[in-house]
């Protein structure tokens, strides 16, 4: 007998009126848990735990294919091959599903971080996507092609966030945007404080939305009811918790659907009010479309 060593693709299609968003899991990254600012290791180790999360962090990695009027778009590009061996699972998973890489005509970035747009381009510089165009807030290749801003940073961070960004997006033609429709039926939502250029993308068909969010969230056990929670790699970490809380009373009234790079596969949630903070529900897995 001959068993499973690992899961099937991990890959789900849903349907936001006439245009199909499908989750494709690059992996997952484990982490320190002394990353988290606010709050003492003790607290959010207990946090995690109390939700059967193992601990340290596991924090999920994913992208998604946006296919609208004939065209298709992938929202992130994951890990590559330059993070943990657990992650870089795209290319994968984007065969799965019977999508070549030439056929993504746009890859829309939420933000430059390595764990987004490392999966751009191969070990050689070769880029991935050969026909596709990387559209992208206009703040974030001027924060992360600036040299000032590289020179204060520490070594490991001028490797992995600047260096490698720039390699990253180097062979692409660029699209940079401020806001409004940048692809059929997407909207950019800017989202500043994690990254100066970090963006959402609102995903809306006749009477159905779905906001991807991006990195609003990093530790879904920790941040929903403490929203207060930063990232030290959060690059305005006041701004950061400030979006997060306008973007989570915005998803409470509206009963908006999310999706997030860093919610637990398949990646797709709404958030509800309790007491003074909120609760993720996640979305239970579709059968049929």
């Amino acid at each position: 007998m001959t068993l499973p060593q690992q899961q099937v693709a991990a890959v789900m299609h849903r349907r936001i009126g006439d245009i199909t968003v499908t989750t494709l899991s690059d992996g997952f990254l484990e982490g320190s848990m002394a990353v988290m600012q606010n709050i003492t290791v003790e607290d959010s180790s207990a946090m995690l735990r109390a939700a059967f999360r193992p601990v340290p962090r596991r924090t999920a990695v994913n992208t998604f294919l946006i296919r609208s009027q004939g065209r298709t778009a992938l929202v992130d590009t994951g890990c590559g091959s330059k993070m943990q061996a657990s992650a870089g699972r795209l290319l994968a998973h984007l065969a799965a599903v019977g999508v070549a890489p030439a056929e993504v005509d746009t890859v829309l970035l939420t933000h430059m971080h390595p764990d987004h747009s490392n999966g751009l381009v191969d070990d050689s510089g070769a880029k991935y996507f050969p026909n596709a165009e990387l559209a992208m807030h206009e703040a974030e290749p001027r924060f992360w092609l600036d040299d000032a801003e590289m020179a204060k940073a520490d070594e490991n961070s001028r490797l992995r966030n600047f260096q490698h960004a720039r390699e990253q997006i180097a062979p692409y033609e660029k699209r940079l945007f401020t806001g409004g429709e940048v692809f059929p039926g997407v909207t950019a939502m800017p989202l500043p404080g994690h990254t100066p250029g970090h963006t959402g993308y609102l995903v809306a068909s006749g009477n159905e939305q779905l906001l991807i969010w991006g990195d609003i969230v990093h530790v879904p056990e920790v941040q929903v009811p403490r929203p207060d929670v930063t990232m030290a790699f959060d690059i305005d970490p006041a701004q950061a918790a400030a979006t997060r809380l306008r973007m989570f009373d915005h998803v409470a009234t509206d009963g908006l659907l999310v999706a997030g790079m860093h919610i637990h596969f398949p990646g797709y949630a709404h958030l509800v009010r309790e007491g003074q903070g909120y609760r993720m529900v996640f979305d239970a897995f579709q059968q049929w479309l």
